[in-house]
């Protein structure tokens, strides 16, 4: 398969790899996208893979919270940025997070069908087709969460006049504003550090398994570790994911205001739990970030790729 500069130019922007060591890990693996963010992570060229938070396209998120109990977040998609930060955009994107906190649809499809909250008359379809018409751009309604606390509260967060929305769900059997700006405090921990899961627990065995294998890939040509006894090989390698599991797992982050640099985001909800006699816990977190896993079109740098690696 012919490798192009946009193929490499893409690899480059999800792992952060060098340029040629892209378009080797293209070129051993066919082309494959998903095989060669594996071949570079093997060999030590890329983290793990940053796809799914690459911010490559525009619009915003928006946040509708119809009481403690109840909130949605919502991603609407622009051409531009320009029409991103138009006052017509913004407000067709409030809408919609107030259609999605009063929604039950459960998929995009089903949502699309609903009956427009402002003209019943009207499906949320037709009036992106309208804004559509008098924006004059291509937008999209990407995707939307609403999350029911059925004993506690939800407590959001946007970030960067929309950039990232941020919902988190706690278990709490008091409800106070000591509480909520501590969850307030964790949402911006999840806008922050994104971790992907609540805790170790929440992490599944598969994802586990495949990280000791990309780990083992890459001691394997670690020099510092050749011919070590594979029970010092197999301590390392658990030493390793136990270190990633901490920085993926909200609770086992260490708390970005804490003030001993220390304390964990755990820690932090046990103290707020003690100072408040309250029985608190996060479930869950919704982390939106625009455009993550869309592709921009950047003609300019796809050019100098090209330019810089010659006729391919």
């Amino acid at each position: 398969m012919a490798i192009t500069a946009a193929m490499v130019k893409e690899l480059r922007e999800m792992t952060g790899a060098g340029m040629m060591d892209c378009k080797k890990a293209l070129t051993e693996t066919d082309g494959n996208m998903d095989e060669a963010v594996e071949f570079l992570r093997k060999n030590g060229q890329a983290k793990a893979e940053k796809k799914a938070s690459r911010i490559a396209a525009e619009g915003i998120c928006r946040i509708a919270l119809k009481d403690d109990q109840t909130a949605a977040v919502v991603e609407v998609n622009s051409e531009t940025d320009f029409v991103a930060k138009n006052e017509k955009f913004q407000s067709f994107v409030e809408a919609v997070a107030v259609q999605a906190v009063n929604s039950d649809a459960a998929d995009m499809d089903a949502f699309m069908e609903e009956a427009w909250h402002e003209d019943t008359a009207k499906t949320v379809k037709d009036v992106l087709v309208e804004k559509v018409a008098v924006i004059g751009e291509n937008l999209k309604i990407r995707r939307f969460e609403k999350v029911v606390a059925e004993h506690g509260c939800v407590v959001s967060y946007t970030h960067g006049g929309g950039r990232i929305g941020v919902l988190v769900e706690a278990d709490t059997d008091v409800v106070n504003d000591a509480v909520k700006e501590a969850l307030v405090n964790v949402a911006m921990q999840v806008a922050a550090l994104y971790p992907k899961y609540v805790s170790t627990a929440d992490v599944s065995e598969e994802y586990k398994a495949h990280e000791k294998e990309i780990l083992m890939a890459q001691i394997a040509i670690d020099p510092k570790m050749a011919g070590k006894p594979e029970k010092v090989i197999e301590g390392a390698v658990m030493g390793r994911l136990n270190k990633e599991l901490k920085e993926v797992c909200l609770l086992e982050q260490v708390y970005v205001k804490a003030e001993d640099g220390k304390q964990t985001v755990a820690q932090y909800i046990a103290q707020v739990a003690k100072e408040n006699g309250a029985q608190l816990s996060v479930k869950k977190f919704v982390r939106f970030e625009t455009g993550e896993g869309l592709e921009k079109k950047n003609e300019d740098f796809a050019a100098e790729v090209a330019a810089q690696m010659g006729a391919m």
